[in-house]
């Protein structure tokens, strides 16, 4: 019994084995008819909507961004604002030490009350030799001597008073306030380092006013740069999003042009709503600029404009009642017309010269008489139509000849 079993099952498994072949087998030869059959690949026409777009990429980044840097040196004792900050306008957000400020202030201070000193003695001397003079004691030159000296001690009280204003405002630059209302988007320094403003400010943060609306600075060659008009609809996604398409308008195009490896592009501004905060500064932007919509129109696969035909079709055309003194498909063609190909009713190819419209890189907008959905048009032939023997899938290739692709 055990014996018997066995043998059933195995003969189950040889039968299922002999089942899948011949199914292989199957699939392969009506296939291979199929092919024989259709010497000629189709796509059909179809009814639906063209838009035509300018790809371009770009950075987002906030409209207006603030730098917030320190007119003055030291060492950083105090920090008050961090990365995501909400910060208002005037609000203490770093201090830097003040101590030697503090004693320049004093210093001025010193050096104003010994300029008001020395001018009150040079004051005292002029009022004493102007009257001698007035008696006629002093001569004209003593006098003027008195006289210069207490201008240019009245003139040192103006130069200490402008010393002693520079020493407060610069300790008032050790405080370091926040010039406008917006988040802080960068920090660039830590308690206890020192920042030197010998030669240019050093940027302590980076404020973003509003990061509800922002804009994408994006290259666009200067191929397509005419294309591209302030107000005009834009799209783009970023990484960060993949499944979400994003609305903007452009602003401007910038007059300055940039050149790298040869190439000459212009920046063009894009403003772009942000209510939901999704996007973050520094994101990059793919971008379309729509530059042309067309709806419930006809369109074909760019393929079938692209198509050429063989001779034998071209001859099969000539052939035809009228057809005899038409040239080489493709003569005589005005940049917005193309030619489809596609089977009449007896199956021979037959030629139709139509206008075309936007595409979008994948289908074109057609129009032309006798178009309508569902018309089958020729995008390609198969290896039996251009007069070559068509290869039998079951047909074993030589060895050490070369492989037909």
């Amino acid at each position: 019994a055990r014996y018997a079993c066995t043998m059933k099952k195995k003969r189950i498994v040889v039968l299922a084995v002999a089942v899948g072949i011949a199914a292989a087998f199957a699939y392969a030869w009506a296939k291979y008819s199929r092919e024989e059959a259709a010497p000629y690949r189709f796509a059909a026409v179809e009814r639906g909507d063209i838009r035509a777009a300018v790809a371009a990429t770009g950075a987002l980044s906030a409209v207006t961004t603030v730098q917030v840097g320190t007119q003055v040196s030291g060492r950083v004792v105090e920090i008050h604002a961090d990365f995501n900050d909400r910060v208002k306008q005037g609000q203490l957000i770093a201090r830097i030490d003040p101590t030697l400020l503090e004693q320049a202030v004093r210093d001025a201070q010193a050096g104003l009350e010994r300029s008001r000193a020395q001018f009150e003695q040079a004051d005292i001397e002029y009022r004493r030799n102007l009257e001698l003079f007035t008696g006629k004691v002093l001569t004209e030159i003593e006098f003027n001597t008195a006289k210069f000296a207490r201008a240019v001690a009245a003139a040192n009280v103006k130069s200490a008073q402008v010393a002693l204003d520079r020493a407060r405002q610069n300790l008032a630059y050790t405080e370091i306030f926040a010039p406008i209302d917006g988040i802080v988007v960068e920090r660039n320094v830590d308690v206890g380092q020192t920042v030197a403003a010998n030669f240019s400010a050093p940027q302590l943060f980076l404020i973003a006013k509003d990061l509800s609306r922002m804009q994408i600075l994006a290259s666009v060659a200067e191929s397509d740069i005419g294309s591209i008009r302030a107000e005009q609809p834009v799209t783009f996604t970023v990484q960060a999003w993949p499944s979400d398409t994003f609305p903007g308008t452009v602003k401007k195009v910038r007059l300055q042009s940039t050149t790298t490896d040869n190439i000459v592009s212009y920046t063009v501004v894009i403003e772009v709503a942000n209510p939901d905060g999704k996007l973050l500064p520094g994101m990059t932007a793919s971008v379309d600029f729509i530059t042309g919509d067309a709806r419930n129109v006809l369109t074909v696969p760019n393929a079938a404009l692209r198509f050429r035909p063989t001779e034998a079709m071209i001859a099969s055309v000539r052939a035809q009642p009228g057809g005899a003194g038409q040239g080489r498909e493709g003569a005589h063609k005005s940049p917005d017309t193309a030619v489809l190909w596609y089977l009449d009713a007896a199956g021979k190819p037959v030629r139709a010269r139509v206008h075309t419209g936007l595409t979008d890189g994948q289908r074109t907008e057609v129009s032309g008489q006798g178009l309508e959905p569902g018309r089958e048009v020729i995008i390609g032939v198969t290896q039996a139509s251009t007069g070559a023997a068509a290869t039998n899938p079951f047909q074993s290739q030589p060895m050490g000849g070369a492989r037909r692709f």
